[in-house]
């Protein structure tokens, strides 16, 4: 294998470690996500456990919010149902079987909601 072709280990490089995951750029070339009107968007709310130690989470899914944008209603929402909470690519995670409380909210805020899975 040519030595340009080799994936790097290791880099003591200091921007290596800052890279972008989706673009592998420094600093990020990704275009910037423009956060669209509540009322243009439908919020999927899934209930999973899969891969979590069998610990439930609700996630939210299917909004095309800035990153700041999604955090402070990944904040908003935890305050609401009263547990804690993660942004995951592009998805809100709040702990627990939080479905009902976080469509009420969201719908409160003017988003479209619909359950999805079981």
């Amino acid at each position: 294998m040519p030595y340009d072709e080799r994936p790097t280990v290791y880099s003591t490089e200091p921007e290596f470690s800052k890279r972008c995951p989706r673009c592998n750029q420094y600093p990020c070339r990704c275009p910037k996500v423009i956060s669209l009107p509540a009322q243009e968007q439908t919020a999927s709310i899934h209930f999973e456990k899969k891969g979590r130690g069998g610990k439930v989470v609700s996630v939210v899914r299917g909004l095309q919010l800035s990153s700041e944008d999604l955090k402070s209603l990944a904040k908003d929402l935890k305050r609401t149902c009263g547990t804690g909470g993660t942004v995951k690519a592009g998805a809100i995670e709040i702990q627990g079987d939080q479905r009902k409380k976080i469509a009420d909210r969201l719908e409160g805020l003017g988003y479209k909601t619909k359950f999805v899975g079981g």
